[in-house]
């Protein structure tokens, strides 16, 4: 029994130290990750900023290489968005480097479960945005990817199947921005960007607002109010005729609320940055399967900020100021 007791003794202890080496390799790699992310921001040349994203892009995967990588809590610069989904099974790292000519390239690396294989894999995303011409319409992957740096993450599932949606936004250049819903799901195990999750848009496989770069443009997953229209018909008392009669009801329901946005003046279709808010709020609920639209949405709630500890970047790279 002494023996038995001292074994489990040693095997606690053995188990402790490699918790302890694993928690200290991992703050290893956040510190400097985080070091790495904040001078691809901040460092004044394009050079210098490259340099540092592609260093911060090996230093992640060292980071992600190590066993139970997928269990640590990161906590990274505003620069940054660190997203989990919220049965773990899927974790996405975005940034982007500003050029000086104000163009944006995004960076990031996607983390899963891969249930083929049963065991956490990982990918780096390849930005891709620029070179994808029909980018509403195509399947996407790690390697072609139509960056963005995700704001959000939606878990949904219908019929056994779970689905992730991403809210992203994208700086563009001078003269526009991005924001974009981006569904995920996986094939043989590994992940797929953009699905045809949208009812009513035949062939879209994600939603691509892009917009002049001072405009505000809303794009949220939270609970709205929804207004529905029931038209019943009835009897005209005391004849052999019917009238419709219309009856207008709200009810609060959680959806992915958005600006829809057009050219201000006519004849500027496609010249997204003469796009604007049109006024009209549109809205997609998750119902059977599906992203349904919803017309009638009203963003009557108080807004809440998107991934809190996200900033988006400025529009030039700002001074760097050494520490």
């Amino acid at each position: 029994m002494r023996r038995l007791i001292v074994t489990m003794l040693l095997v606690t202890m053995a188990v402790t130290a490699v918790q302890a080496q694993d928690k200290a390799l991992m703050s290893q790699h956040q510190k400097r990750l985080a070091a790495l992310l904040e001078l691809a921001t901040t460092a004044p040349t394009d050079n210098e900023r490259y340099l540092a994203s592609e260093q911060a892009v090996g230093e992640l995967s060292a980071a992600l290489e190590e066993e139970n990588s997928e269990r640590w809590q990161w906590q990274l610069p505003r620069v940054a968005s660190v997203l989990t989904s919220p049965d773990g099974l899927l974790r996405i790292f975005t940034w982007a480097v500003v050029r000086d000519n104000g163009e944006f390239e995004c960076f990031g690396a996607i983390q899963f479960y891969n249930d083929r294989e049963e065991e956490y894999q990982y990918l780096l995303l390849n930005d891709k945005s620029e070179e994808i011409m029909n980018r509403e319409e195509s399947l996407l992957s790690a390697s072609n990817w139509f960056g963005a740096i995700y704001q959000d993450i939606i878990q949904t599932s219908h019929n056994g199947k779970t689905y992730y949606t991403l809210l992203g936004w994208n700086g563009v250049d001078n003269l526009t921005e991005r924001k974009v819903i981006e569904p995920v799901i996986f094939r043989g195990g590994l992940p797929q960007f953009g699905a045809p999750l949208f009812r009513r848009e035949r062939n879209l496989r994600r939603i691509v607002l892009e917009y002049r770069n001072d405009a505000m443009v809303n794009l949220s997953y939270e609970e709205q109010f929804v207004e529905e229209v029931q038209r019943d018909r009835v009897k005209v008392k005391g004849t052999n005729r019917y009238r419709t009669v219309e009856k207008r009801k709200q009810h609060k329901e959680k959806m992915i609320i958005f600006d829809e946005v057009e050219p201000q003046v006519p004849g500027m279709e496609g010249l997204f940055q003469y796009y604007v808010p049109s006024g009209l709020e549109l809205a997609y609920a998750f119902v059977d399967g599906k992203w349904e639209l919803r017309n009638g949405a009203q963003g009557r709630l108080k807004d809440k900020k998107l991934n809190k500890a996200f900033e988006p970047l400025p529009k030039t790279a700002p001074a760097y100021s050494p520490r």
